[in-house]
This record gives structure tokens, C-alpha cells and sequence, in this order.
């Protein structure tokens, strides 16, 4: 039509010049159609041109191209120029119309432009404007990689074209270039266009994608594919250079570069991935045309972008891959990105390649294998399209068809890879990187079971694969999480297949490959700070490696830092396992040859023997074999050669103990004490090297393991034999003789649980035992004769007094020999401590050393306490206690030691580098005044009066004062540090119980200090459990709790207070209430208190703080993931045992949480029913308890499975039945309607388990309450009918409850007349509980012979009878045998199944409890702090009901094919989003118009126009705009553009927006548009309920249809419906009026659309 008026215009016209200089006369704004009729008046005369129908002569042509040219460059460049202009101000997203009207202007512009360049005669024209706009394009984008003259040149330009309008001119005039003659300007535009796509270094730094970018990716460089061979070589050489430079590679991050490489890749897609069946656009004798699919750097940039992190990089190289296979296929020709044989075999069985080899190929193709390689791609395809959802529902089904690809791509008969194992890799990395956890767990598992289910031949990438992606994926925690099925305790499902495949792909590499591998392996796990869950992990699976000589000192070293990783977590068990492992590993891969004893003892040392290395462990055992099997093999063993004949290891250790004993070189100079690192060592390997000698000898000749130990120990025993009579040995030598003794000491006793059969450790004591005397002496002589003066003498003064504890202590354990002078040296500290204590109170002015030595004194006593204390039971009369006695009580508490003078800590204090402050030092003095008091009044605790005044007779100041002694304990708190509190809080614990009567507002301020330390301390680790211990033992003493509830004051206020705290702070720090509750129910049932007076009942108090055991019974936290990960983990290293030495050395301090249960729970079985004190507190419990389940179902109406609320109410019933043996028929009156009550309430299934329980215990014991558990029958239908199926489920076990009734045939005749009447129940889930129920009753009277209900025989045989006989398979029958099948009904038996097993283990099991609340019995064995005999009844069930798995009937029906189709094998079809044009390519080109975009995507646009200008609601509209543009709309007409920039419109419409032309068309401009559309014959259809509007089944929509749809409330107005010409109705069989106006739409526009595919459909 266009062309046809240009055409009648020049048959007018006798001048086309004129008629052209007509037309370039613009106005402001450029009316668009004036700029395209130029365009066509070019095109024509350009047609004519071509055609030859130009008669005009020579003269005329040159006017013409004079003309054309005039028109170029004088009206239309200026005219872009213009654009550029006109533009400023406004936004690039704004969709307003200038800014459509200016595109229009552009396109036009630039089609004549061409045309220009056609007509004017010659290529000056079209050279010299690509040259200008090349020039204008760089002055926007400086620093491109071209030459300075061209950048210069660009920048003196006055006006210059805008970025779109310089890629415009390009576009248009490049395809005008001629291949050879201007192939020096093609290249430089290829290569300016390139840079400008590929951007530059301040757009690499941000990341981001410009517009100017995007605009000559989408526009610019697919027309010079086009245009030119040249040009597409010199694209496609600049773009996958075969060498880059290392600098450029190192600055441009990867990802950048890959998105930029991508969005240029898919816009020349055409050209570099030929279409079949298409020519190319010049001759046959042009260069070749470059096949992107034989270049490797390809594939390469495809898969790299295959799994970026942008989505939209990852649909370029989709879509690259896919256009890249179908090409493939429709070309036929044999393809290969690299050399390789007929079938694409590039790699070996071996998994190496030699030098020789070719380059492994990316891609090929092969006519004789394209069924295979097309179903193997299609589905590599549909794998990575699925993965972009990130949903597992919809991706899990596809995984199989990875299985598919594993089958495809190796060759069984060659055992080689078929396809590049890089391609799987790539699947396999975005599943490692996607945001869900659940997939990533997915592909990790997936990936780990290929060695294992495959077979796969070896792969060089693998390696690389296994410690990048692989291991980064495997540090997040959360995928060790146990799976649904498996046991608590159970290993981790991805450790066990972490460690199955670490050893099986190990055992497939080559020794040098696997050291190689090996080594990085260990080495990325020292490159980032893991958790303690992966690390432990990933050191099990190293450690299962077999034995294998692969790792040197570089190894070793590298296993080292692994362990310093491990130190930061704070879970000690995980820590300790983790070193396990790890020390297994360096026993299993460690060539002894490569490293020496001084590297292995280096690396020992970084284990801390407290965690792991315990001697007596396992660990310690197997370490030992490793040194006696490979101690030979050393690197440095030829310096070790002894001719004696003895053993390098002993060689080795020999030496270390002479280097570590020799006399430093300097004796004076450093008065600060050695490292401990040294002693640490040496005392680790003379334990090792005994053990291993012992072992050794361990059949044959002990007295030789016994010769090289005196051998070992030698020069450290000569050195402490001279200790006592040589003065002159260096202070240094003797700090680390006293050192590496401590140190052996320690090790040598540490966790060995077989001490009676260690001849080792026996040898070492007798023989530090031969040196005691004149350790002593050299100890008490530096204490006691003033050598001790500076700040860090004070660390070399605990050495001393460590010593001498332990020293005393090993005599205790062998015997007292030599006593005597043990306690003379012993009083002698203790005389001349005293001595200087007493001396420097007397002085005016603080002397450092003074004080020092006052310290060192104070010290001394405190440990002298410390023994007197332990040793309580010896006669010890030569000490003279009576005086220490005397000096503790007349000391002044809480004196502190003076600060030097500033002049004399220049000279003498300043020394101590390591002094942590002269603050610590007077903490320090005052916690050891404290220990002293400690031990004083814990000896006269009985004599401490009541209140002061009250001891007649002279008696210890401290002992007859003790609200002065309170009073100083309270200043002390103030005064110490809160590690330093302790020996205070033991005082405290003998004071406050004597004084809470007399004192009680002192022993409450008491309590109130106290807990504010404690919690301050509640973030440590070390100090906090003893600390806490100490608070809780004086605060809930039972003499205080006694004393508080006797009187209900302000103690007992505080004490419930501090019981409610407590607790709070334990749903925080697991294990605070398990100390609280251990504690009190220990002092119930077994008091340790000596004061007698108070009660002779302890347990009397116990009904006051009755609420510590209600809280014990159903306590319990809702733990996070995290924290719920950690406690299975603990709990698998638990189930070790002494498999893992962690669990032999570290302490069980029994901090999980289910031993706060356990406590009360086997508190309560102790209670004796008969005892009256035992009884009221039983009873009250159990009201309490009741009143709690109440109490709980009212805070919520509905509560969900595993919410609090169930778990609550779950282990209140637990409780209860616990309690049941001890309630009597008189208690049980009382509470037997809460009881039944409860079987009303609407419960989840684990509680009316429990419910059901009791209640049938009840009946069976007490069968007097049966009326009223009959009266439950009675109440009305709308109480009942949740209920109901408790009380039918009580009645199954009717031969339980009917036991102990004599007369049964009453009780039966109620029970059939209460089931008959509910099996005829309109609901069906009663009806089966009343037929199972009535199955069972009629069975029972049967087997009693009761004749009396023969009337009943045939009613009751045939409805039975009908139940067993349901015809189909339909959910009735499957019910029916599921309830019979069902535990509580066929195998659980209430009488023989009553066991705290059942109760706490099985039953939550069998319902399905989450597993937080399943406490093994073995629990109730482990904890021994409260003790039951193991054989007590009530612990095993006696029936298989443990054995059984859970199965609730009622929900079996919901998925219950889905097991049997995850496990098949390959799934018939999976879900995938549907894909409707004909590419899919993934360049969103914005910039371009919408035509343009539809065009090139292939995507076909119906005649339809949706009018939605009346709707308001951006979601109404975002909803539309989806619809439209899946169904092809040509047009959505809208009230306003701005509605697109909504966030409720653009997360409806998904970016919809971006490709349908939308209309701007306000309400009121309504009609005029409508009349409009009419004209262009339109049929315009409202959406509307009228009086004569059409069935919508019944109207066909004509092609060129408008739909117009109404507002939300008041729909289509009056006046508009008289100008439509129909209107539809949806049909509707509902009562609501209306249907939402997007559901409407969506009805209407979809049923167009079938009627058109029906239409095109049959005119096919």
C-alpha cells in the first residue's frame, strides 16, 4: 500500500528532486509519516533504478544522486543529530509516546539513509557516513581499545550522533560497504562495534549491561554478519581470540566477560551456527563463513555460561547450545570442536592423556549416531531448562533422565567417554549453586553416587570439579541434616555417601594423580573457615581412605592447619572427632619416608590430648602401632642409627630429652617462665615411645620396655634428685624438669582405664616418687625464702604448688610412704607463709617483692587448705592446724595487696611483659582468702549459730560471726572477677541456710548478686558450669528451700523467681535446667544435708516447688535446624563409643535437654505411693498437670502436628501415666472427669494414644468408674462428633477392661448396645471405629458363649459380614484393613506394653512425633545420677511393638503411589514450561519496537485488541497483560502507562510488558477509540450481562475482534454499551453473580484463540 502511494506521487510529480526537497521539510516534532513516506518515495526510486524503468537521461541521474546526497547529509543526518537532542530529560524506561514517535522517526531515517547511499552513484556516500557515525560512536565510549587519532578525531566533532542513532546509521549503511575494496573499514568497524559490545574496565568493575551495549549486540553486528565475511572473521576473531593476554584475563572479572561474550554470541547466532537449507549472503568464492561449532573457545564460553549466576546468561547459552544442535541435525555433516575419532571417543579407560593425544573435543556430530546424540542433547537440554525453577517437585522427576545421560554418554564395549564429562559437570554445578538447599542436597548426593552406581571411566576435569564446586557446595551444614526414616545416632546420609565415594574415586587414580589430589583436597579445606559439621565430615571420609604412601611433610603441614580450623567451633565433641579423624588420615596417607619423628610429633601437638589423643584410647593404641610398624622407615633415620640395636624411635626420643634437660647457655637474663609447648612434647613422645616399646614386648620380656623408659626419664630424674642440694642448676633448667614432669604426670594418667595393668605408668610413678623429697625441698625453700619477687615468679609459684598436689596426691593413690616428711615439708610451707602474711601487714609503704612474696603466701595456704580438705580422713596432728586455723579466722577478708610505687615497676615491674595487670594479681589474693575460709568453715559448719550472739562460748571470729562473714562475701562478689567467684559461692552455700531466718533480707541480696554474676558468665564455656553448679547447690540447698516455704516470705518469692529464670535462660543455653532439676530431686530423694533439725522429712517441701517438676515434665525446646543438626551429630559420635576417642576423653556432662525429662520422670518412679508425703505431692502434681493440658488446648483452638502446643500436652500425658500405678480409686473419683474430658478435646494423634490409655488402665483397674465412662456415650451429637472415635477406640480393648469383673455379660450387653448404635453413623471414619470395636466385642462374646445376644446373631454377622466384603478397591476396603492392621488395634497390648519405652520411644515413633521427642530407654540407663535398678519393671516392653514401623491408616491413602513412582527408573513425562516461538532467543532486546521484537522472535500476533482502560486494580491488570501476551493479543489498551511501573502490576505480569504493545487510551476518550477501531473494521464485543447478550459457547469471534471489559464494581457504563456491537456472557450455575474481571478476560480471549486454531487448523 505504501509503495503504491509512493509510486502515484512521482507519476505526479515531473521532479523527484523537488518532491524530495518537499519532504525534508520538518517541523518540531517530526511528524513521523512524513519521515516514512521518504523512505518509500527512496525505496521506489531505488526499485525503478534497479529495474531499469528510468528513461530520465545522464543529466537527470546526476541530479538525482546530487539530490539524494543533499538529502543525506543535509537533511537526514541533522535530522538524527536532532534526535539525540530532543531526547535530553527524558528517561529511558519511560513508555511515553515521543519517545515511540522518535523510534519511528529513527527507522524511517535510517531506511532512507540506505537508500541514499544506493542511489547516489557511488560508495563515497555510504563510506564516508559510516566513518562519521563510526566516529560519534566512539566519542560516547572513549578508551575502547582503537587507535588515539580516531578517538581524537571524534572528539573535535561539534554535533554529534547519540549512541542509538550512530548504530542506526551503521546498520543501515553497512551492508552498502563493498566486501574487498572497503574491507579495511569493515574490520575497524567490526573491531570498534566488538569493543563497544564487549565494554570496558569502569563497566567490567560494575558488572553492569548498558544500553549502548546491548544496542550493538542486538542491532549493530547482526547486520554486519550480514553484510559482509569479512566482517564476521574480524567479529569472530576479536571475540574468542586464540591466545588473550594474561593481564586482561586477570582484571575483567569472569563473569562480565562471560555475559558480554554471550549477549554477542546469541546475536550472531545466525551467521556462526549455520541454518540449514539458507545461503549465505555472498557468492561461493567469498572466504568461509566461521563454524562456531567447531571451535573449542566456543564451547568453552557456552558452558561457562551455563552456569553463571545470571539467569539471563544462562538462557544465551541455552539457547547457543540448542541452535547449535539443531543445526547440527538439519546440516547432517560429520562435526568436531577437536580432533576425534568416527564416534567422538576422546578419552580412555585410564583417565589420562598423553602429550600426543589430540585435544579433547567439546562438541561433534555424526550422522550414523543422530538418534543418539539428538535424544542425548534434548534431554541435557530439558534437564537445564528444568533447573532454572529452582522447585523440587518439578525437578526431581527429570534427575533420572541424568541417569540417562551418564548411559548415553560412556561407551560400555570402549569403557570411554562418548560425550565430554565437562557437559554433566556443568548440570551438576548449578545444582551446587542453587538457592534451594534441598536441590543442592539433591545433585551433591547424585553427583557422590556415580563412582559408586556407574562405573565411570576417569576424568581429568573431575578432580578439579571435586575440589572446587563439589567442596564449596559441601561446606553449608545444612545438608548434613539426617533424612525422614533414619534412626537418631545414625551417620548423616551425605557423610556416609561422602565417604563411600572419596574412597572409591581415590582408589581408581594413579599414585601420582592421587597425591596430587589428595593434597589439594586437604588444602581447600584450610582455605576458608568451615563449620564444625562439613569439616568433621570431610575428615571421616579422609580417614576411611585405604592406606596409602601419598602425602608428605607438605601433607602433613597441610593436615596441621585442617586442625587449627577445627578449634573454632565450640562444640567440643565435634572438635575432638574431627581431630580423630584427621589423625587417622595422616596415619593412612603419610609416606614415612618423605617426613621425620619431628614433623609427626610437630603435627601430634596440634591435637589436643583433652579431646582426642587421650592415652589408654583406641586412638592412642592405633597411633602406637603406626610408630611400631613404620619406625624404621623415618625420613631421618640414618641420623638415628644406633649400633646398640635399639630403635629409632627410642633414639629419637632420647635426644629429645637430653636437648630439652641441657643447661641453657645463658643461666641469668630471662626470668620469665619457658613455653609450655616444649614440655608438652617431650612428655607426649616419652608416653608414645614407652607404649609403643610395650607393645613390642607386651609377651615377652617387660623388663625391657621398663630399661628404656629409666632410659627416657633418666636425665629428668638426675635433675630433680639434685633439686633439694644443688642451689646453683638454672632457674630455667629447673622450670622445665618441674614442667615436663607436670606434663607426664597428666598424659600419663589422662582417661586410662586399665591404670592396675600399666606398667608404664606404674614405672613412671615409682620413679617420680624416688624424687619427691627433693622436689619438695626445692620447692618449699623458693617459696618460703623470699626468691620469689617479681610479677612473673607469681606463674612459676602455681608450677610449684601444681606440683606439690600432684605429688601428694600420687602418694595417696600408691600409699603413704614417707609421709612424715611430706607433711613436715607440708608445715613448714604453712609456718613461714603465715610468718610472711603476718610480716607484711606490718609494713607502711608497698615493696614489690613484698607484696609478691605476700601473695605467693596467701597462695601457698589456699593449696594447703586444698589438701587439708581432700584428705580429710588422715590423722594429720603434726601439721598444728590450730594455728592455721586461728590466722584464717583473724584475717581481715577481702584486704588487698598495695600497687608498687611507679619508680620501682621502672626497675622491676615493667619485666613482666606477660602481666595481665596488677588487678588480676589482687583478684588472685582474694580468691585464695576465700579458698581458705572455704575449708575453715566447711570443717566447723555445725557450729555456725543461727544468728550473731547466739555462741555462748569464744569460739573462730569467722565461725561465731557469720552475718559479718555474709556481709564480706557480698563485698567480694563486688570485688573479684566473675571467674573468680567460685570458692565465695561455697562459702556462701555453709552461711545462707544458718542465716535465712535471721538475715533473710542479707541472704535475698545474696541471691540477687549472685545470679546477676552467673548470668553475666552465660556466654563462656569454661567457667559458667561450675560456677553454675555452685549458685544452684546455696541457693536451692534444702535446708533454704525448707526454711523459705516454711515462712512464704520474700525468700520464697526469690527462689521461684530465680526457678523461672533458670529456666528461661535454658531454651537458650542447652543443659542450665538439667543442673537445677538434678540437683533438687537428688536432695528429695537422697539428702545430702547433715542438719537433721530442719525436717525429718526432706521430701516434705518438695509439693512448694511443685512447679520444678511440672516444668521438668514437659520441658523441652523447639530447637532451630542448626541446632538440631548439631545435636544428631553429637548424638551419631555418641553412638561410637570407644570407636572415637572423643567420647573416651571429654566429659559427658548429660546437657541434653531430654535429661531434664528423664530426671523427673525416674524422680517420680521413685516415689512411694504409700508414703503419705509422697502421696499429696503425687496427687497435687497430677491436678497440676490436668490443669495445664486445660489449660494448653484453650490458648489455641487448633493446634498443628509438632507445634509447642503438642508437644506440650504429648508429655503432659506421658507424665500422667507415669503416675497412674500411684493414684488410688479415691484420687482417681476426683480427676476421672478431667480425664474423660479430655477425650472430647479435638488432639492430635500421639496425645489420644495416650489418652485412650489411661483411660482403659483406669477401667481395668478400678472397673467401678464404667457408668461413667458409659455416660460419655450420651452427650449430644455436636460434642460427639469429633470425640466419639476415642471412646469406640476404649471399647476395642474391652477384654483388657473386663478383666477383673466377675460378672461380664452386663458390661458386653452396654458395650453392643453403644457400638450398634454408631455403626450406622453418617460419618464414615466412626462408622470404622464403631464396626472395628463392635468386630472385637462380637469376637469376645463369642468366645464367653453368651447366649443372651442370639437375637443379635444375624444383625451384627451380616453388617460384619458387609464390611469384610466391600466390593472394588476403592478407600472404604483399603480403610478397613488399614485400621485393623493399624498398632493400637492389632498388636499394641495396654497391660504388657506399659513400660517407660513404650511411653517415650515407641508410641511417639508409631504416631509419628517428630523425632525431638523419641527418648530412648538407653537414656533412662545413662543417667545414673538419680538410680533405678536396670532390671526395674517398668523399663521393656514385653510385646514386638517396638519392632514395628509407623503407619497411620487414616492418611495412607494420600500419595500413596508416590513411592512406587520415585522409584522407577525413568519417568514418562516430566513438567516443562511451555516454549511457543520458533527460537528461543534470549536476547531481550528492550530498545527495539515491538514489531521488530516479535519478528525476530518468530512469535505469530492474532487481530485481537483487549480494551482494559475501565479497570483499576493493578493486579487485575498485570494478570491481563500475562494472558494477552501468552495468548498473542495484538494490542492491551490501558487507563494509563504508568500502571506498568507498579509492583503489583510487574509481579502478576511476569515482564509481560516487555512484549505486548501496550495503548495508552483514557476512559473518557472511550468512545472516539471505539468508533475508530470500527472503522478499521473491528467488531467490538463487551464482556457484559445484558438483556441481549450472547452465550459465549455459542458466539464465534470473528478475526478482527475488540474485547472490552468492564470496571471491577460497576462493569461496562451504560453509555458504552450502546456503542458495541455484542456483548458475551459467560454461562454461570453458581449462586455468586460475577466472576473477577481478569478470570473473565482470560475465559474470553482463550476461547478466540481456539476458535482461530481451529479455523487455521482446517483451512490447512
Amino acid at each position: 500500500m505504501e509503495l503504491v502511494l509512493a509510486q502515484a506521487l512521482l507519476s505526479q510529480s515531473p521532479d523527484p528532486r523537488a518532491l524530495l526537497g518537499a519532504f525534508c521539510v520538518w517541523e518540531s516534532p517530526i511528524p513521523a509519516e512524513r519521515v516514512e513516506t521518504l523512505r518509500f518515495l527512496l525505496q521506489r526510486l531505488e526499485e525503478e533504478q534497479e529495474l531499469g524503468s528510468n528513461t530520465s537521461t545522464r543529466p537527470a541521474t546526476l541530479l538525482l544522486q546530487e539530490a539524494v546526497r543533499e538529502v543525506a547529509t543535509g537533511h537526514l543526518v541533522p535530522l538524527l543529530r536532532g534526535l539525540r537532542a530532543n531526547l535530553v530529560g527524558v528517561p529511558a524506561e519511560e513508555p511515553s509516546t515521543p519517545r515511540d514517535r522518535r523510534r519511528r522517526v529513527l527507522r524511517a531515517a535510517g531506511g532512507a539513509l540506505r537508500s541514499c547511499a544506493r542511489l547516489s552513484g557511488g560508495p563515497q556516500l555510504a563510506a564516508g557516513l559510516v566513518h562519521e557515525a563510526l566516529c560519534d560512536l566512539l566519542s560516547l565510549r572513549p578508551a575502547v581499545g582503537l587507535e588515539e587519532a580516531e578517538t581524537r578525531a571524534a572528539s573535535v566533532e561539534c554535533g554529534r550522533l547519540g549512541a542509538e542513532e550512530a548504530v542506526e546509521v551503521l546498520v543501515a549503511l553497512g551492508p552498502c560497504l563493498r566486501p574487498h575494496e572497503d574491507r579495511a573499514l569493515l574490520e575497524r568497524l567490526a573491531r570498534a562495534a566488538l569493543a563497544v559490545a564487549l565494554g570496558n574496565e569502569e563497566e567490567e568493575e560494575s558488572g553492569g549491561e548498558d544500553g549502548a551495549a546491548t544496542l550493538v549486540a542486538a542491532r549493530l553486528l547482526p547486520a554486519m554478519g550480514r553484510s559482509s565475511a569479512a566482517a564476521l572473521q574480524a567479529l569472530w576473531d576479536g571475540l574468542l581470540p586464540e591466545e588473550e593476554e594474561p593481564e586482561k584475563l586477570d582484571s575483567a572479572p569472569p563473569a562480565f566477560r562471560v555475559n558480554r561474550r554471550l549477549l554477542v554470541l546469541s546475536n550472531l547466532a545466525e551467521r556462526l551456527l549455520p541454518t540449514p537449507g539458507v545461503g549465505g549472503a555472498w557468492d561461493a568464492l567469498e572466504e568461509e563463513i566461521p563454524d562456531a561449532r567447531r571451535c573449542s573457545r566456543f564451547w568453552r564460553a557456552v558452558q561457562d555460561g551455563l552456569v553463571q549466576a545470571d539467569g539471563l546468561t544462562r538462557k544465551r547459552a541455552r539457547y547457543l547450545l540448542q541452535r547449535a544442535v539443531e543445526a547440527s541435525a538439519g546440516l547432517g555433516a560429520e562435526c568436531s570442536s577437536g580432533a576425534t575419532d568416527a564416534n567422538g571417543i576422546w578419552f580412555s579407560s585410564q583417565g589420562l592423556r598423553r602429550q600426543t593425544d589430540p585435544e579433547p573435543s567439546l562438541f561433534w556430530w555424526s550422522e550414523k549416531k543422530k538418534e543418539e546424540l539428538l535424544k542425548f542433547w534434548e534431554n541435557y537440554i530439558l534437564i537445564m531448562e528444568t533447573l532454572e525453577g529452582n522447585q523440587i517437585h518439578v525437578i526431581k522427576p527429570v534427575l533420572p533422565k541424568l541417569n540417562s545421560l551418564f548411559d548415553w554418554a560412556v561407551s560400555e564395549e570402549k569403557a570411554c567417554w562418548l560425550f565430554h564429562p565437562s557437559w554433566h559437570m556443568c548440570i551438576y554445578k548449578r545444582m551446587f549453586e542453587s538457592e534451594s538447599k534441598t536441590l543442592t542436597k539433591e545433585g551433591i548426593i547424585h553427583f557422590l553416587e556415580l563412582y559408586e552406581t556407574k562405573g565411570l571411566p576417569g576424568a581429568p576435569g573431575f578432580s578439579e570439579f571435586i575440589i572446587g564446586p563439589l567442596m564449596e557446595a559441601l561446606s553449608e551444614s545444612s545438608l548434613y541434616s539426617r533424612s525422614p526414616g533414619h534412626k537418631i545416632g545414625s551417620c548423616s546420609p551425605l557423610g556416609m555417601k561422602l565417604q563411600t565415594f572419596l574412597v572409591t574415586y581415590v582408589s581408581l587414580l594413579s599414585e601420582d594423580i592421587k597425591s596430587s589430589f589428595l593434597l589439594k583436597f586437604i588444602k581447600k579445606m584450610t582455605s576458608r573457615h568451615w563449620c564444625a559439621v562439613p569439616i568433621l565430615f570431610l575428615s571421616r571420609a579422609l580417614a576411611h581412605i585405604p592406606r596409602c604412601k601419598v602425602l608428605g611433610v607438605e601433607g602433613l603441614l597441610a593436615l596441621r592447619d585442617v586442625l587449627q580450623c577445627t578449634m573454632i567451633t565450640h562444640q567440643i565433641l565435634l572438635r575432638g572427632a574431627a581431630q580423630c579423624y584427621l589423625l587417622q588420615t595422616a596415619m593412612n596417607l603419610i609416606d614415612v619416608e618423605k617426613v621425620s619423628f619431628s614433623d609427626v610429633s610437630n603435627f601430634l601437638m596440634s591435637l589436643r590430648q583433652e579431646e582426642s589423643l587421650g592415652r589408654g584410647t583406641a586412638l592412642w593404641t592405633e597411633l602406637c602401632d603406626w610408630l611400631r610398624v613404620n619406625e624404621n622407615y623415618f625420613g631421618e633415620i640414618r641420623n638415628c642409627i644406633d649400633f646398640s640395636g635399639r630403635s629409632s624411635l627410642n633414639v629419637y626420643v632420647q635426644s629429645l630429652v637430653q636437648d630439652y634437660i641441657k643447661s641453657p647457655t645463658l643461666e641469668r637474663g630471662n626470668c620469665f617462665m619457658p613455653d609450655w609447648y616444649e614440655a608438652k612434647l617431650v612428655a607426649l613422645m616419652i608416653l608414645l615411645a614407652a607404649d609403643v616399646e610395650e607393645m613390642k614386648n607386651k609377651y615377652s620380656e617387660r623388663k625391657k620396655t621398663q630399661n628404656e623408659l629409666k632410659v627416657f626419664l633418666h636425665p629428668l630424674m638426675d635433675s630433680l634428685m639434685k633439686l633439694g642440694t644443688n642451689a646453683y642448676i638454672p632457674l630455667l633448667k629447673t622450670d622445665k624438669c618441674l614442667q615436663l614432669l607436670l606434663k607426664l604426670l597428666h598424659t600419663s594418667s589422662l582417661k586410662n582405664p586399665q591404670t592396675q595393668d600399666d606398667g608404664v605408668l606404674t614405672l613412671l610413678q615409682n620413679s617420680v616418687m624416688c624424687t619427691t623429697e627433693s622436689i619438695f625441698e626445692f620447692i618449699v625453700r623458693r617459696l618460703t625464702a623470699s626468691e620469689l619477687k617479681t610479677v612473673s615468679d607469681l606463674e612459676r609459684c602455681h608450677l610449684y604448688l601444681t606440683i606439690l598436689n600432684e605429688l601428694v596426691n600420687l602418694h595417696g593413690k600408691v600409699g603413704w610412704k614417707n609421709n612424715n616428711s611430706i607433711w613436715r615439708f607440708i608445715s613448714l610451707l604453712k609456718n613461714a607463709s603465715i610468718l610472711h602474711l603476718q610480716d607484711v601487714n606490718n609494713e607502711k609503704e608497698p615493696i614489690l617483692g613484698k607484696q609478691i612474696q605476700k601473695v605467693v603466701s596467701m597462695e601457698c595456704l589456699a593449696m594447703v587448705c586444698g589438701i587439708l580438705t581432700q584428705k580429710s580422713g588422715l590423722h594429720l596432728d603434726s601439721l598444728d592446724i590450730g594455728i592455721l586455723e586461728r590466722f584464717i579466722s583473724s584475717f581481715h577478708l577481702n584486704q588487698i595487696v598495695r600497687k608498687p610505687h611507679a619508680e620501682e615497676q621502672n626497675s622491676l615491674f615493667e619485666e613482666s611483659s606477660s602481666s595481665q595487670g596488677w588487678g588480676r594479681i589482687v583478684a588472685q589474693y582474694v580468691h585464695d582468702q576465700w579458698l581458705c575460709l572455704s575449708f575453715l568453715l566447711n570443717k566447723y559448719h555445725t557450729f555456725i549459730p543461727n544468728m550473731e550472739g547466739e555462741m555462748l562460748e569464744p569460739f573462730l571470729h569467722v565461725v561465731s560471726k557469720p552475718v559479718s562473714t555474709l556481709q564480706s562475701a557480698l563485698e567480694a562478689l563486688t570485688i573479684l572477677p566473675s571467674d573468680q567467684v567460685l570458692p565465695v559461692f561455697h562459702c556462701m552455700k555453709i552461711l545462707v541456710p544458718k542465716l535465712l531466718c535471721s538475715s533473710e533480707s542479707l541472704c535475698i541480696e545474696s541471691f540477687d548478686m549472685a545470679w546477676k554474676i552467673i548470668y553475666s558468665l552465660s556466654n563462656t564455656q569454661l567457667i559458667f558450669w561450675s560456677n553454675l553448679k555452685a549458685f544452684v547447690q546455696f541457693v536451692f540447698d534444702i535446708r533454704v528451700l525448707t526454711v523459705a516455704a516454711r515462712t512464704k516470705g520474700r525468700a520464697y518469692s526469690k527462689i521461684k523467681e530465680i526457678i523461672h529464670k533458670i529456666i528461661e535462660m535454658s531454651t537458650t543455653k542447652t543443659g542450665v535446667f538439667n543442673i537445677l532439676i538434678n540437683y533438687c530431686c537428688q536432695s528429695w530423694i537422697v539428702p545430702t544435708s547433715d542438719d537433721l533439725t530442719l525436717s525429718q522429712d526432706h521430701f516434705f517441701n518438695a509439693r512448694d516447688y511443685i512447679e520444678l517438676i511440672i516444668e521438668g515434665c514437659i520441658f523441652g525446646n523447639v530447637f532451630r535446624r542448626d541446632q538440631r543438626l548439631i545435636q544428631d551429630v553429637q548424638a551419631f559420635i555418641e553412638n561410637l563409643g570407644h570407636e572415637c576417642a572423643a567420647n573416651i576423653v571429654t566429659e559427658n556432662t548429660n546437657r541434653d535437654d531430654h535429661y531434664v525429662r528423664i530426671c523427673a520422670i525416674k524422680f517420680l518412679c521413685l516415689l512411694d505411693g504409700s508414703n503419705i508425703s509422697h502421696k499429696m505431692f503425687i496427687e497435687d502434681l497430677a491436678v497440676k498437670l490436668l490443669d495445664k493440658d486445660v489449660l494448653v488446648s484453650r490458648s489455641k483452638a487448633r493446634y498443628y502436628v509438632n507445634s509447642l502446643q503438642h508437644r506440650v500436652k504429648n508429655r503432659v500425658w506421658q507424665a500422667l501415666l507415669v503416675l497412674f500405678p500411684k493414684f488410688d480409686q479415691i484420687f482417681l473419683d476426683k480427676i476421672i472427669g478431667k480425664i474423660f474430658e479430655a477425650g472430647f478435646v479435638n488432639n492430635q494423634a500421639s496425645i489420644k494414644y495416650l489418652v485412650e490409655w489411661i483411660i482403659i488402665l483406669i477401667l481395668h483397674k478400678f472397673p467401678q468408674f464404667l457408668p461413667k465412662f458409659w455416660n460419655c456415650f450420651c452427650y449430644g451429637e455436636e460434642k460427639l462428633k469429633m470425640s466419639i472415635c476415642t471412646f469406640l477406640s476404649v471399647l476395642s480393648h474391652l477384654d483388657i477392661i473386663i478383666q477383673n469383673i466377675p460378672d461380664m455379660k452386663p458390661v458386653l450387653k452396654q458395650a453392643l448396645t453403644v457400638v450398634l448404635q454408631w455403626c450406622f453413623n453418617h460419618n464414615f471414619s466412626v462408622r470404622l471405629y464403631a464396626l472395628l470395636a463392635l468386630k472385637k466385642i462380637w469376637a469376645l462374646c463369642k468366645t464367653l458363649h453368651v447366649e443372651e445376644f442370639d437375637a443379635l446373631t444375624a444383625v451384627i454377622e451380616s453388617s460384619l459380614h458387609q464390611v469384610e466384603n466391600m466390593h472394588g478397591a476403592g478407600n472404604a476396603k483399603k480403610n478397613w484393613q488399614r485400621i485393623q492392621e493399624h498398632f493400637f488395634f492389632a498388636k499394641f497390648h495396654p497391660l504388657k506394653d506399659y513400660s517407660l519405652e513404650t511411653i517415650f520411644y515407641t508410641l511417639p515413633r508409631l504416631s509419628e512425633l517428630v523425632e525431638d521427642e523419641w527418648i530412648t530407654i538407653g537414656k533412662f540407663i545413662k543417667f545414673t545420677d538419680i538410680p533405678i535398678d536396670s532390671a526395674f519393671q517398668w523399663y521393656l516392653s514385653q510385646t514386638e511393638l517396638c519392632e514395628l514401623k509407623p503407619s497411620d491408616w487414616s492418611q495412607q491413602d494420600i500419595g500413596s503411589n508416590s513411592v512406587d513412582e520415585d522409584n522407577q527408573s525413568e519417568w514418562i513425562d516430566v513438567q516443562k514450561k511451555m516454549i511457543p516461538w520458533k527460537n528461543n532467543v534470549p536476547d531481550l532486546e528492550l530498545e527495539l519496537i515491538f514489531p521488530d521484537r516479535a519478528a525476530k522472535l518468530g512469535k505469530s500476533i492474532s487481530r485481537l485488541i483487549v480494551v482494559a482502560s475501565l479497570i483499576d486494580k493493578p493486579t487485575n491488570l498485570g494478570g491481563l497483560c500475562r494472558t494477552c501476551e501468552i495468548f498473542g493479543a495484538s494490542a492491551l489498551v490501558v487507563g494509563s502507562l504508568h500502571c506498568i511501573n507498579d509492583k503489583q502490576f510487574q509481579h502478576l505480569s511476569v515482564s509481560a510488558e516487555q512484549w505486548l504493545p501496550l495503548v495508552e487510551v483514557k476512559p473518557l476518550q472511550l468512545v472516539d477509540y471505539l468508533q475508530k477501531k470500527k472503522t478499521e473494521g473491528y467488531t467490538t464485543i463487551g464482556v457484559e450481562q445484558t438483556a441481549k447478550s450472547s452465550d459465549l459457547t455459542e458466539y464465534c469471534f470473528p478475526e478482527k475482534s475488540l474485547l472490552l471489559l468492564g470496571n471491577e464494581r460497576e462493569g461496562i457504563p451504560a453509555n458504552l454499551i450502546q456503542h458495541l456491537d455484542v456483548c458475551v456472557e459467560i454461562p454461570q450455575h453458581g449462586i455468586i453473580r460475577s466472576l473477577n474481571v481478569h478470570v473473565s478476560g482470560a475465559l474470553l480471549i482463550w476461547e478466540y484463540t481456539r476458535q482461530q486454531i481451529i479455523k487455521q487448523r482446517d483451512i490447512k
